[in-house]
């Protein structure tokens, strides 16, 4: 079922918004699959892995890639993602807007969808498996474990942020798995106001580097040390930070594993601490 806005212009093209997954090709989804072979132009990130384009679009179509990217001022900007995908639409071309793991978690999706809106774009939405499922089934962390956790949160944190105290002292005084997305690079920033409010030192920590690909690398520590031991790490993107007592049991039922440092599954910019 597709949304069919009622000031449709005629003649314009459908837009199809899909997530890719974490990064294992295998995990996109049927609907996914058909659709990359249908698609006229496939507008996507950074962090969409190469093979799940290269091994399932049609070899006319048109590929445009639109990585965007924090702190990095040379990616494409919302607005010019926006204008991408509302243009090839009004030329009449079925157009699949590819984005890493899910659209609805940390993605742009809200300001394309208002794009689209506005123009009488026609779209669907085509859900993925997030970055945090995919970390959490790649290395054996259930982030829910009972006895362990009473829930998970799914969070980013960056200097802009403005977290008020009072939802730092939430964060570190629950029994949630706090997971952070694209937020290595303030990993320490994130230690501090943790143990600020009251957070244990040694609660447990896991950074995982592209997760779900054969890429994937782990590195654990905890509040109390993450400063030291990952000063100076350069992790490359994505990578995905677990806080909680479910890290520990990484080690019980981690079932793949690590890859040679430093190996990529993109030419991604990394993020140094």
């Amino acid at each position: 079922m597709t949304h069919q806005n009622t000031v449709a212009g005629q003649g314009y093209g459908k837009v199809i918004i899909a997530g890719a997954g974490p990064g294992d090709p295998g995990l996109i989804t049927l609907k996914l699959q058909r659709s990359l072979a249908r698609a006229e132009v496939i507008v996507y990130d950074r962090l969409v892995n190469p093979a799940i384009i290269t091994d399932n679009t049609a070899p006319e179509a048109v590929l445009v890639p639109a990585g965007k990217q924090g702190y990095n001022d040379a990616s494409v900007s919302q607005e010019e993602i926006n204008n991408l995908i509302v243009q090839y639409a009004k030329q009449g071309k079925t157009v699949l807007r590819l984005k890493g793991g899910d659209v609805a978690f940390f993605s742009n999706v809200f300001d394309e969808l208002q794009s689209l809106v506005e123009n009488g774009i026609v779209y669907e939405i085509i859900p993925g498996i997030t970055a945090a499922a995919g970390a959490s089934a790649y290395t054996g962390i259930p982030l829910t474990a009972r006895g362990y956790a009473q829930g998970v949160q799914l969070l980013t944190y960056n200097p802009n942020s403005h977290y008020s105290p009072e939802k730092w002292k939430q964060l570190a005084s629950g029994t949630d798995t706090l997971v952070f997305y694209m937020s290595v690079k303030n990993i320490a920033d994130v230690a501090e106001l943790l143990l600020r409010y009251s957070k244990k030192p040694g609660t447990p920590l896991a950074v995982i580097e592209q997760a779900s690909t054969q890429y994937q690398q782990v590195h654990l520590s905890d509040l109390q040390h993450c400063g030291s031991d990952f000063s100076g790490k350069k992790f490359s993107s994505p990578s995905l930070l677990i806080i909680g007592e479910v890290v520990h049991l990484y080690k019980s039922f981690n079932w793949n594993e690590n890859a040679a440092e430093g190996s990529v599954f993109n030419e991604l910019v990394t993020e140094q601490i």
